[in-house]
Protein backbone atom coordinates (compact mmCIF):
# COMPACT_ATOMS: atom_id res chain seq x y z
CA UNK A 1 0.00 0.00 0.00
CA UNK A 2 1.38 3.67 -0.86
CA UNK A 3 1.89 5.70 1.91
CA UNK A 4 0.04 9.20 1.60
CA UNK A 5 3.23 11.01 3.48
CA UNK A 6 6.85 9.96 1.60
CA UNK A 7 8.55 12.90 2.84
CA UNK A 8 11.01 12.46 5.70
CA UNK A 9 8.76 13.26 9.21
CA UNK A 10 9.60 14.13 13.00
CA UNK A 11 7.40 11.46 14.72
CA UNK A 12 7.04 11.39 18.75
CA UNK A 13 6.10 7.81 20.12
CA UNK A 14 4.69 7.78 23.67
CA UNK A 15 5.22 4.41 25.23
CA UNK A 16 8.13 4.09 22.98
CA UNK A 17 10.19 1.99 25.25
CA UNK A 18 7.24 -0.09 25.67
CA UNK A 19 6.57 -3.79 23.68
CA UNK A 20 4.48 -2.11 20.99
CA UNK A 21 6.32 1.36 20.97
CA UNK A 22 10.05 -0.44 20.41
CA UNK A 23 8.65 -2.21 17.38
CA UNK A 24 6.60 0.89 16.28
CA UNK A 25 9.39 2.83 16.02
CA UNK A 26 11.82 0.22 14.43
CA UNK A 27 9.34 0.52 11.78
CA UNK A 28 9.18 4.59 11.57
CA UNK A 29 13.32 4.80 11.70
CA UNK A 30 13.02 1.91 8.93
CA UNK A 31 10.95 4.06 6.55
CA UNK A 32 13.61 7.20 7.02
CA UNK A 33 11.58 9.14 9.75
CA UNK A 34 13.14 11.03 12.98
CA UNK A 35 11.68 9.73 16.07
CA UNK A 36 11.02 11.28 19.73
CA UNK A 37 10.70 8.53 22.19
CA UNK A 38 8.77 9.61 25.31
CA UNK A 39 8.31 7.00 28.64
CA UNK A 40 8.70 6.87 32.17
CA UNK A 41 9.98 3.49 31.97
CA UNK A 42 7.07 2.82 34.40
CA UNK A 43 6.31 -0.93 32.44
CA UNK A 44 8.97 0.29 29.46
CA UNK A 45 12.43 -0.53 29.43
CA UNK A 46 15.42 0.84 27.83
CA UNK A 47 16.76 -2.30 26.89
CA UNK A 48 13.99 -2.36 24.56
CA UNK A 49 15.60 0.41 22.73
CA UNK A 50 19.62 -0.59 23.36
CA UNK A 51 20.00 -1.23 19.43
CA UNK A 52 19.42 2.01 18.61
CA UNK A 53 22.16 3.47 20.27
CA UNK A 54 24.29 5.75 17.99
CA UNK A 55 21.16 5.98 15.44
CA UNK A 56 21.23 9.76 14.60
CA UNK A 57 17.39 10.23 13.77
CA UNK A 58 16.29 8.84 17.33
CA UNK A 59 16.33 10.69 20.82
CA UNK A 60 14.97 9.17 24.12
CA UNK A 61 13.15 11.51 26.68
CA UNK A 62 12.07 9.99 30.00
CA UNK A 63 8.82 11.91 30.53
CA UNK A 64 5.75 10.91 32.00
CA UNK A 65 2.77 11.98 29.86
CA UNK A 66 0.64 13.31 32.69
CA UNK A 67 2.43 16.33 32.39
CA UNK A 68 2.54 18.37 29.54
CA UNK A 69 5.06 17.83 26.73
CA UNK A 70 6.99 20.73 24.50
CA UNK A 71 8.49 19.17 21.26
CA UNK A 72 8.42 20.06 17.84
CA UNK A 73 6.81 16.87 15.36
CA UNK A 74 4.99 16.22 13.24
CA UNK A 75 2.93 13.33 14.19
CA UNK A 76 1.90 11.76 17.25
CA UNK A 77 1.12 8.01 18.36
CA UNK A 78 0.18 8.04 21.70
CA UNK A 79 0.79 4.34 23.04
CA UNK A 80 1.67 5.31 27.05
CA UNK A 81 0.03 3.46 29.42
CA UNK A 82 0.61 0.21 31.41
CA UNK A 83 -1.51 -2.97 29.37
CA UNK A 84 -1.05 -6.04 31.41
CA UNK A 85 -3.30 -6.34 34.45
CA UNK A 86 -0.75 -6.55 37.05
CA UNK A 87 1.19 -3.68 36.26
CA UNK A 88 -2.15 -1.29 35.37
CA UNK A 89 -3.46 -2.65 38.97
CA UNK A 90 -0.34 -1.96 40.71
CA UNK A 91 -1.49 1.84 40.62
CA UNK A 92 -4.44 1.97 39.05
CA UNK A 93 -5.21 5.73 40.13
CA UNK A 94 -1.92 6.67 37.88
CA UNK A 95 -3.28 4.23 35.26
CA UNK A 96 -6.49 6.22 35.12
CA UNK A 97 -4.38 9.64 35.04
CA UNK A 98 -2.02 8.31 32.25
CA UNK A 99 -4.85 7.67 30.32
CA UNK A 100 -6.80 10.92 30.65
CA UNK A 101 -4.56 13.59 31.50
CA UNK A 102 -2.14 11.70 28.75
CA UNK A 103 -4.47 12.33 26.70
CA UNK A 104 -5.04 15.52 27.05
CA UNK A 105 -1.53 16.73 27.12
CA UNK A 106 -0.68 14.87 23.87
CA UNK A 107 -4.17 16.23 22.27
CA UNK A 108 -3.31 19.64 23.33
CA UNK A 109 -0.24 19.48 21.89
CA UNK A 110 -0.92 18.46 18.52
CA UNK A 111 -3.81 21.00 18.71
CA UNK A 112 -1.09 23.57 19.18
CA UNK A 113 1.36 21.55 15.82
CA UNK A 114 -1.97 21.08 13.78
CA UNK A 115 -0.88 17.44 13.35
CA UNK A 116 -2.52 13.80 13.22
CA UNK A 117 -2.59 12.19 16.69
CA UNK A 118 -2.61 8.42 17.13
CA UNK A 119 -4.31 6.37 20.35
CA UNK A 120 -3.87 3.39 20.70
CA UNK A 121 -7.10 2.25 22.01
CA UNK A 122 -7.99 -1.85 23.07
CA UNK A 123 -10.54 -4.12 23.28
CA UNK A 124 -10.62 -3.77 27.03
CA UNK A 125 -13.24 -0.78 26.03
CA UNK A 126 -15.46 -3.91 25.05
CA UNK A 127 -15.25 -5.13 28.23
CA UNK A 128 -17.08 -8.45 29.02
CA UNK A 129 -18.67 -8.39 25.72
CA UNK A 130 -22.04 -9.77 25.17
CA UNK A 131 -21.43 -9.68 21.55
CA UNK A 132 -19.44 -11.44 19.61
CA UNK A 133 -17.43 -11.03 17.79
CA UNK A 134 -17.00 -7.35 18.37
CA UNK A 135 -17.56 -4.68 16.25
CA UNK A 136 -16.79 -0.86 16.00
CA UNK A 137 -20.02 -0.32 16.58
CA UNK A 138 -21.01 -2.18 20.00
CA UNK A 139 -20.75 0.18 23.05
CA UNK A 140 -19.66 -3.02 25.48
CA UNK A 141 -20.37 -3.98 28.84
CA UNK A 142 -17.80 -2.59 31.20
CA UNK A 143 -17.55 -2.37 35.01
CA UNK A 144 -16.77 1.25 35.85
CA UNK A 145 -16.15 0.11 39.89
CA UNK A 146 -14.22 -3.11 39.13
CA UNK A 147 -10.48 -4.08 39.99
CA UNK A 148 -9.94 -3.59 35.46
CA UNK A 149 -11.55 -0.51 35.42
CA UNK A 150 -8.83 1.76 35.63
CA UNK A 151 -7.33 0.50 32.52
CA UNK A 152 -10.89 0.19 30.48
CA UNK A 153 -12.72 3.18 31.43
CA UNK A 154 -9.25 5.14 31.12
CA UNK A 155 -9.17 4.04 27.21
CA UNK A 156 -12.69 5.01 27.30
CA UNK A 157 -12.61 8.11 28.40
CA UNK A 158 -9.07 8.67 26.13
CA UNK A 159 -11.53 7.43 23.22
CA UNK A 160 -14.03 10.29 23.91
CA UNK A 161 -11.45 13.21 24.70
CA UNK A 162 -10.36 12.10 21.35
CA UNK A 163 -13.41 12.08 19.40
CA UNK A 164 -14.61 16.00 20.87
CA UNK A 165 -11.28 17.47 20.10
CA UNK A 166 -11.73 16.44 16.62
CA UNK A 167 -15.67 17.44 16.55
CA UNK A 168 -14.30 20.37 18.42
CA UNK A 169 -11.05 21.33 17.01
CA UNK A 170 -10.79 19.33 13.86
CA UNK A 171 -8.09 17.65 15.24
CA UNK A 172 -7.03 14.32 12.79
CA UNK A 173 -7.20 11.91 15.20
CA UNK A 174 -6.96 7.81 14.17
CA UNK A 175 -8.11 5.39 17.31
CA UNK A 176 -7.04 2.32 16.90
CA UNK A 177 -8.48 -1.35 19.19
CA UNK A 178 -5.95 -3.71 19.48
CA UNK A 179 -6.80 -6.99 20.82
CA UNK A 180 -4.14 -9.72 22.67
CA UNK A 181 -1.03 -8.90 20.48
CA UNK A 182 2.32 -10.50 21.21
CA UNK A 183 5.70 -11.53 20.15
CA UNK A 184 8.99 -10.51 21.28
CA UNK A 185 10.29 -8.16 23.51
CA UNK A 186 6.87 -8.55 25.61
CA UNK A 187 7.87 -8.18 29.53
CA UNK A 188 8.77 -11.73 31.02
CA UNK A 189 6.52 -10.84 33.91
CA UNK A 190 3.86 -9.22 33.16
CA UNK A 191 0.79 -11.81 33.86
CA UNK A 192 0.06 -11.83 30.02
CA UNK A 193 -0.76 -15.58 29.12
CA UNK A 194 1.43 -16.05 26.26
CA UNK A 195 4.00 -14.46 28.35
CA UNK A 196 3.20 -16.26 31.17
CA UNK A 197 2.63 -19.44 29.83
CA UNK A 198 6.24 -19.96 27.91
CA UNK A 199 8.07 -18.22 30.58
CA UNK A 200 6.36 -21.60 33.23
CA UNK A 201 7.10 -23.84 30.53
CA UNK A 202 10.50 -23.32 29.51
CA UNK A 203 11.22 -22.67 33.61
CA UNK A 204 9.61 -26.22 33.89
CA UNK A 205 7.05 -24.86 35.94
CA UNK A 206 3.05 -25.59 36.18
CA UNK A 207 1.00 -23.64 33.51
CA UNK A 208 -0.92 -21.74 34.93
CA UNK A 209 -4.79 -21.31 33.94
CA UNK A 210 -7.56 -19.29 35.58
CA UNK A 211 -11.07 -20.23 35.51
CA UNK A 212 -11.25 -23.77 33.06
CA UNK A 213 -9.53 -22.57 30.21
CA UNK A 214 -12.60 -22.42 28.23
CA UNK A 215 -12.50 -18.76 27.97
CA UNK A 216 -11.55 -17.69 24.40
CA UNK A 217 -8.58 -14.97 23.04
CA UNK A 218 -7.12 -14.05 19.68
CA UNK A 219 -3.50 -13.32 19.48
CA UNK A 220 -2.30 -11.30 17.20
CA UNK A 221 1.86 -11.31 16.15
CA UNK A 222 3.34 -8.08 16.83
CA UNK A 223 4.36 -7.25 13.20
CA UNK A 224 0.83 -7.44 12.05
CA UNK A 225 -0.60 -5.15 14.34
CA UNK A 226 2.40 -2.76 13.58
CA UNK A 227 1.69 -3.24 9.98
CA UNK A 228 -2.21 -2.22 10.53
CA UNK A 229 -0.87 1.04 13.16
CA UNK A 230 1.24 2.69 10.27
CA UNK A 231 -2.06 1.83 7.63
CA UNK A 232 -4.56 3.30 9.68
CA UNK A 233 -2.27 6.84 10.43
CA UNK A 234 -1.55 6.92 6.54
CA UNK A 235 -5.53 6.94 5.32
CA UNK A 236 -7.17 9.98 4.33
CA UNK A 237 -8.22 12.58 6.95
CA UNK A 238 -11.71 11.44 6.70
CA UNK A 239 -10.93 8.04 8.45
CA UNK A 240 -10.97 8.67 12.31
CA UNK A 241 -11.61 4.89 13.59
CA UNK A 242 -12.15 3.77 16.25
CA UNK A 243 -10.92 0.62 14.18
CA UNK A 244 -10.48 -2.71 15.67
CA UNK A 245 -6.64 -4.59 14.89
CA UNK A 246 -6.32 -7.86 15.97
CA UNK A 247 -6.29 -11.11 14.20
CA UNK A 248 -9.86 -12.87 14.37
CA UNK A 249 -8.27 -16.57 15.01
CA UNK A 250 -9.64 -17.65 18.05
CA UNK A 251 -8.27 -20.68 20.76
CA UNK A 252 -9.37 -21.15 24.37
CA UNK A 253 -6.71 -20.34 26.70
CA UNK A 254 -6.45 -23.71 27.38
CA UNK A 255 -5.54 -24.68 23.70
CA UNK A 256 -3.27 -22.03 23.88
CA UNK A 257 -1.19 -23.67 26.93
CA UNK A 258 -1.14 -26.95 25.42
CA UNK A 259 0.04 -25.39 22.07
CA UNK A 260 3.28 -23.72 24.37
CA UNK A 261 3.69 -26.91 26.28
CA UNK A 262 4.24 -29.13 23.14
CA UNK A 263 6.49 -26.42 21.10
CA UNK A 264 8.66 -25.96 24.20
CA UNK A 265 8.86 -29.40 24.97
CA UNK A 266 8.40 -28.85 28.34
CA UNK A 267 7.07 -31.41 31.00
CA UNK A 268 5.03 -28.83 32.81
CA UNK A 269 1.48 -29.62 34.14
CA UNK A 270 -1.98 -27.84 33.44
CA UNK A 271 -3.14 -26.35 36.71
CA UNK A 272 -6.33 -24.03 37.65
CA UNK A 273 -6.49 -21.25 39.73
CA UNK A 274 -10.14 -18.81 40.13
CA UNK A 275 -10.91 -16.50 37.39
CA UNK A 276 -10.17 -13.06 38.20
CA UNK A 277 -13.07 -10.36 38.16
CA UNK A 278 -14.71 -8.97 34.83
CA UNK A 279 -12.15 -11.31 33.16
CA UNK A 280 -13.87 -11.35 29.43
CA UNK A 281 -14.94 -14.89 28.25
CA UNK A 282 -14.78 -14.40 24.95
CA UNK A 283 -12.60 -12.04 22.83
CA UNK A 284 -12.45 -11.83 18.96
CA UNK A 285 -12.21 -8.90 17.13
CA UNK A 286 -14.65 -8.03 13.62
CA UNK A 287 -11.64 -6.74 11.40
CA UNK A 288 -13.92 -6.32 8.43
CA UNK A 289 -13.79 -2.82 8.68
CA UNK A 290 -10.27 -2.87 9.34
CA UNK A 291 -9.76 -5.21 5.69
CA UNK A 292 -12.23 -3.10 3.48
CA UNK A 293 -10.38 0.42 5.11
CA UNK A 294 -6.64 -0.60 5.34
CA UNK A 295 -6.54 -3.59 3.08
CA UNK A 296 -5.50 -5.21 5.91
CA UNK A 297 -5.10 -8.46 7.47
CA UNK A 298 -2.76 -10.26 10.07
CA UNK A 299 -0.36 -12.62 8.23
CA UNK A 300 1.81 -14.31 10.32
CA UNK A 301 -0.08 -17.54 11.98
CA UNK A 302 -0.01 -18.40 15.90
CA UNK A 303 2.36 -20.95 15.71
CA UNK A 304 5.28 -19.38 13.81
CA UNK A 305 4.87 -16.64 15.97
CA UNK A 306 4.93 -18.53 18.85
CA UNK A 307 7.73 -19.97 17.47
CA UNK A 308 9.62 -16.98 16.99
CA UNK A 309 8.21 -15.65 20.69
CA UNK A 310 9.62 -18.80 22.55
CA UNK A 311 13.15 -18.18 20.61
CA UNK A 312 13.26 -14.82 22.95
CA UNK A 313 11.53 -15.50 25.94
CA UNK A 314 14.48 -18.58 25.99
CA UNK A 315 17.59 -15.64 25.18
CA UNK A 316 15.39 -13.51 27.46
CA UNK A 317 16.06 -16.04 30.64
CA UNK A 318 19.19 -16.73 29.88
CA UNK A 319 19.83 -13.17 30.63
CA UNK A 320 17.91 -13.04 33.35
CA UNK A 321 19.86 -15.90 35.18
CA UNK A 322 23.55 -14.66 34.68
CA UNK A 323 22.48 -11.37 35.69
Amino acid sequence: MAHLYDSRKRILVTGGAGFLGSHLIDRLLAQGHEVICADNLFTGTKRNLDHLHGEPRFEFLRHDVTFPLYVEVDEIYNLACPASPIHYQHDPIQTTKTSVHGAINMLGLAKRLKCRIFQASTSEVYGDPNVHPQTEAYWGNVNPIGARSCYDEGKRCAETLFFDYHRQSGLEIKVARIFNTYGPRMHHADGRVVSNFIVQALRGEPITIYGDGSQTRAFCYVDDLIEGFLRLMDTDASVTGPMNLGNPGEFTIRELAETVVEMTGARSEIVTRPLPQDDPKQRRPDISLAEKTLGWAPEVPLREGLERTIKYFEARLEELEQA
